[in-house]
């Protein structure tokens, strides 16, 4: 009986540090999950609910920035920036709906960028960027110049979504690097559908843009939910070790008693 109550007594210890720890919540979380449900009210066409939920959260940002880890200029410009945008799509009368989704998302991926310390949400339009991307190289590689510029601009339409959470976790060198390669293809387009030497500048692009999504996803964990793991592990471990211990002492035990009235 005593060992079956260590074993729970196990299995409570494993589940309470994950549950404390998915209790715990930061500001910047929080004005994440505002965020995400603004853009839920656009996606919805609940203009006027994204409109209070962009004021309720320019007010708690304004609030939390003096009291939590205090954010760059340019980390609190981004934000700003983004958040005009964003508010921009919801009480405009003439705004498409794909442009009003994709000015939120952008917040969106913006203030994950800053409550997250791993795996942003923008790294997740990995796959739609590439193929957009990997489909304006193959038509400049056969000289196809409409679908270039179609899927060169789609490519960019995305692109410019991600920019500003790209610029929250990505080194300012390996922005300036994209940035200079996006801006010579796309102001010397003619000469990239029609120039094989030109077009290496596509190869060197999707380069940059491989190794881009490659770095985010080096870090995968969170340092501290591998504490987690590692410190439940270890008790487990040293609680079935008891249990097995003690089993064995009793077994032991048990064969000696039977040995004993054997002889007798």
């Amino acid at each position: 009986m005593k060992i079956r109550w260590l074993f729970y007594l196990a299995i409570i210890i494993m589940l309470t540090p994950i549950t404390v720890y998915a209790e715990q919540q930061s500001p910047m979380e929080k004005l994440d999950d505002i965020s995400d449900e603004a853009l839920q009210m656009v996606k919805f066409q609940r203009y006027e609910d994204a409109k209070k939920l962009l004021d309720y959260f320019s007010d708690q940002f304004t609030s939390i920035t003096g009291t939590t880890k205090p954010l760059s200029m340019d980390e609190v410009r981004i934000v700003h920036t983004s958040h005009d945008e964003a508010m921009e799509a919801a009480v405009s009368a003439n705004m498409k709906y794909e442009e009003r989704i994709n000015k939120l998302t952008k917040f969106r991926l913006v203030i994950d960028a800053l409550a997250t310390s791993h795996q942003p949400l923008w790294t997740e339009m990995e796959e739609q960027i590439m193929t957009a991307f990997h489909q304006a190289k193959e038509a400049a590689l056969n000289g196809d110049t409409a679908h270039f510029h179609t899927n060169f601009n789609t490519f960019l339409s995305l692109y410019n979504v991600i920019y500003p959470s790209m610029k929250i976790d990505v080194p300012v060198e390996n922005i300036q690097r994209l940035d200079a390669r996006i801006d010579f293809i796309n102001e010397f387009r003619s000469q990239i559908v029609n120039n094989s030497k030109s077009q290496q500048e596509l190869d060197a692009l999707d380069t940059d843009l491989k190794n881009l999504f490659a770095n985010m996803e080096e870090d995968e964990a969170d340092p501290s939910l591998w504490w987690v793991i590692i410190s439940t592990g270890s008790i487990i471990i040293m609680t079935l070790s008891y249990v097995g211990w003690r089993k064995y002492q009793g077994d032991k035990a048990l064969k000696k008693n039977r040995s004993r009235d054997l002889k007798d």
